[in-house]
């Protein structure tokens, strides 16, 4: 007689850390180019840095949809991710707005998006941290509540100046660059 031995098959591998993996990526090109790009015009406020300036936050929608599909598929937390997605919708219509108004009001809305979407990767980060890779959204989305705060306070004074805004940028596509890596290395060890 034939023993017949079963065992229950392995779960399947989610998808969702390797995309949002890629997602992280392009994060990180996008922010750096956009970046320079900013910084090179960041002396005035003209069309071609206002332009730059109501892209980021479209350019957030579009990576927080991709988002959205991934971790929805994989069963992952997305009502934050919704939150983000308005706030930055929200604040593209409030930057091209504010461009009309000068360098000042750019930082104001800037800075209140900066608040509002840094606690937001916060808790997204946080929620996420079994996957790993993620205290580096963590951190980013803690200095991207200072420095909004920051934002909101340079408006006033008067060095009020868009460079800031291209560091900004970079750094937290630094924060995706090494948040990417780290999901690599927890997608190698697991």
């Amino acid at each position: 007689m034939d023993t017949l031995v079963t065992t229950a098959p392995a779960p399947a591998p989610t998808a969702a850390p390797a995309a949002l993996r890629r997602l992280y990526f392009v994060r990180f090109a996008f922010a750096a180019v956009w970046a320079a790009l900013l910084f090179a015009t960041a002396d005035t406020l003209g069309p071609l840095s206002a332009t730059l300036l109501v892209i980021y936050p479209l350019f957030d929608v579009a990576c927080a949809v991709v988002d959205v599909r991934s971790a929805a598929v994989d069963g992952g937390p997305v009502r934050h991710l919704y939150l983000n997605i308005a706030l930055s919708a929200a604040t593209a219509v409030g930057l091209a707005v504010a461009a009309t108004s000068g360098i000042p009001a750019v930082l104001r809305v800037w800075g209140a998006w900066a608040v509002t979407a840094g606690l937001v990767q916060l808790v997204v980060g946080v929620a996420r941290r079994r996957m790993g890779g993620q205290w580096a959204m963590i951190a980013s989305g803690g200095i991207s509540t200072l420095a909004g705060v920051s934002f909101a306070a340079q408006a006033g004074g008067a060095d009020a100046s868009l460079k800031t805004l291209a560091g900004y940028a970079f750094l937290g596509g630094v924060f995706f660059l090494v948040s990417a890596l780290r999901l690599g290395r927890a997608a190698k060890s697991a």
